[in-house]
């Protein structure tokens, strides 16, 4: 069906006469109550509102979409109003308003022809010619040209697709923490080929696992394939194909150069031996040059589930008395005392373990783990902590590269024993005593004059590192400078010193908050999406998601960068400044009854920081112009001539 047969020419309304919402919907609904569409006007308009009470229908883009599936339709319709002026629908004025009457039992169809009015409307230009339509004629002459566009697509895309089956383009998109910059990256790739007129199909391997997973046929049929990752990815499926690694920032601001690149290609991957047994494989290994900082993500990446839930089960633990591990203390409590043993004990001392362990897989393949595991534990137990697991880590994974090297000159009759017996015996006894007798000292007394440092600091030199650790930690939004700042964090955790931790957590929090408080209070200054993503910015920041930013930063990075370094800083200078500790490192909102010990203190300098980014955001950012490109509506017919 056609949103010309539902749109008649009856149903078309000019000069909407209305000078609010309620207004509007009676005039609306009269009118199809007048041409024979209702069976009942007032129950149909309960329902309107019904709809109305629950969400509000105004969409944006000067539009406002009233609707409802009544028992009181006789026939689905579509009325059209519209006013050249803008009426205040909710919150904004809006020009263009669509009621549609569905029938209770309407059919499949009647719902996808309306929902495909939805579709139509986010066209700058067919809302720019509905506004500049002089007569009913006009109006019926834009949806039938739209409709006749979109049957032209589908011929086009139906051409491409019977030419590609299968996606042209696959890639995969995996970030540290796989919450944000794996899946921005993703749809990023996505928009930037549909642009193109170009299928894409992308895998994401985020915090809940791996999802939209490619296919050995999809893989086989694509032109090329694109991994926007920050950590080790199974390369041993894309032998033979145009390959293109990069990361998630790039991955989210460059992804049409991206294409360009993939597409451009002329080598193929290929995948060496010791990759297709050990399903992994990266540029470093092809070049010879060593991919640090990727080998460092796997890890953190591994690493941050057991962080996490240690340092949390620790804090509820302290929700019984901060002593109510101790057996000697009256505040003892044996299940206070339990959670502590799971989350100190067993969740962090893994940590380290898990650590180097991944450091060194994705180094080495699987024959890397087992050696940097116990190097990481030899670490751990050591004295030498965080630090010295990372140096196991990328001692065991070069070991491991060095002894491939040295034993395939072995006969191939005992080529089977590498991988069970002398890869995880030979490279566990060179990490372990590099890691006892050349690490553990010297990393361990750095460790504890830092600990020493940290504990005796205060007044000046105390809120001087806060805000070193909030402004680093946000200056890159979870690039490198971002993880060895929280690495720093959760050394200090480990080592019984929190108020890092507490600092960095402040700072993280501040930009997305900063900025969802920037789009509410200087709204001019930011369009209808910004807004909207604002809102997001606001829940993401309360759960110490610092790349909630990332959106306003890539759009305005001159002015945004530098008010989120500076509100960081703040934050991170008032925490240290107030002696605030967090045994959690992460969690954000949820953590700070249990896990922060002057949690409104701490809300505080949270605050403050986010109203100094907001305020340098605000004062900084020009006012946006009305027009068809930043306007959330439109509000008068120059606009419109203007923009076209």
């Amino acid at each position: 069906m056609k949103i010309s047969e539902l749109i008649t020419e009856q149903n078309i309304i000019l000069h909407l006469d209305a000078k609010n919402k309620e207004e509007i919907i009676d005039s609306l609904a009269n009118r199809l109550e007048e041409n024979g569409f209702l069976e009942n006007l007032e129950e149909f308009k309960k329902d309107i509102w019904e709809r109305e009470e629950a969400v509000s229908t105004e969409v944006g883009y000067g539009i406002a979409m009233p609707h409802t599936k009544s028992a009181h339709v006789n026939q689905p319709a579509v009325i059209f109003g519209r006013n050249l002026e803008g009426i205040t629908y909710d919150k904004e004025k809006c020009n263009l308003f669509f009621m549609i009457a569905a029938q209770a039992d309407a059919t499949d169809e009647h719902l996808k022809t309306l929902s495909r009015l939805s579709t139509y409307l986010m066209d700058e230009l067919f809302r720019a010619r509905l506004i500049l339509a002089q007569t009913v004629d006009d109006v019926i002459s834009v949806i039938n040209d739209k409709e006749q566009e979109e049957v032209e697509e589908e011929k086009i895309e139906e051409s491409i697709s019977n030419e590609l089956d299968t996606p042209s383009l696959v890639g995969v998109t995996a970030c540290t923490a796989g919450i944000a910059h794996t899946y921005m990256s993703a749809q990023s790739l996505r928009d930037a080929a549909e642009k193109r007129g170009i299928k894409m199909k992308i895998q994401t391997d985020g915090s809940s696992g791996t999802e939209n997973r490619l296919t050995d046929e999809e893989i086989a049929q694509a032109d090329g394939v694109i991994i926007a990752a920050d950590r080790t990815v199974d390369m041993s499926r894309f032998d033979g194909k145009k390959v293109v690694e990069t990361s998630t920032k790039r991955g989210i601001n460059n992804a049409d150069e991206l294409i360009s690149e993939v597409l451009s290609k002329k080598e193929l991957y290929k995948a060496t031996d010791s990759v297709k047994s050990d399903s992994n494989s990266n540029d470093a290994k092809k070049s010879g040059v060593f991919d640090i900082y990727k080998h460092l993500m796997n890890g953190v990446s591994f690493m941050l589930p057991f962080v996490v839930s240690g340092g949390i089960l620790i804090a509820i633990s302290f929700m019984f008395g901060v002593n109510s591990a101790n057996p000697d203390s009256s505040q003892y409590n044996e299940f206070a005392a339990f959670l502590n043993s799971v989350g100190g004990s067993a969740a962090f001392g893994l940590m380290v373990p898990i650590f180097a362990g991944y450091v060194a897989f994705s180094i080495a393949d699987r024959p890397g783990l087992a050696p940097g595991a116990i190097g990481g534990m030899i670490a751990s137990t050591g004295g030498s902590g965080f630090l010295g697991g990372l140096i196991a880590g990328f001692v065991a994974g070069y070991s491991i590269l060095l002894l491939k090297k040295i034993l395939i000159k072995l006969p191939k009759s005992l080529h089977g024993l590498n991988p069970v017996l002398l890869y995880p015996v030979l490279g566990t006894l060179i990490t372990t005593i590099i890691i006892q007798y050349v690490i553990n000292t010297p990393i361990s007394s750095f460790n504890d004059t830092l600990v020493r440092w940290l504990t005796d600091m205060n007044g000046s030199n105390a809120i001087l590192v806060g805000a070193l650790l909030g402004g680093i930690l946000v200056s890159d939004m979870g690039g490198p400078l971002n993880k060895i700042a929280y690495a720093f964090g959760i050394q200090m955790i480990t080592a019984g010193v929190y108020e890092p931790m507490a600092a960095l957590m402040c700072g993280g929090m501040i930009p997305p908050i900063g900025l969802g408080l920037a789009t509410t209070f200087f709204r001019n200054k930011f369009t209808e999406q910004d807004r909207e993503t604002g809102k997001i910015a606001y829940v993401l920041g309360s759960c110490f998601i610092t790349e909630g930013v990332i959106p306003f930063a890539a759009a305005d990075p001159i002015r945004v960068i530098p008010a989120n370094i500076i509100g960081a800083a703040v934050g991170g200078a008032l925490s240290m400044a107030f002696g605030i500790e967090l045994t959690a490192p992460h969690g954000g909102i949820f953590v700070i009854p249990i896990a922060i010990n002057r949690p409104f203190l701490y809300i505080a300098c949270v605050l403050a920081g986010s109203a100094v980014t907001m305020m340098i955001v605000g004062l900084t950012k020009k006012s946006i112009v009305p027009n068809k490109k930043t306007s959330g509506g439109i509000t008068n017919v120059s606009d419109v001539e203007g923009a076209i």
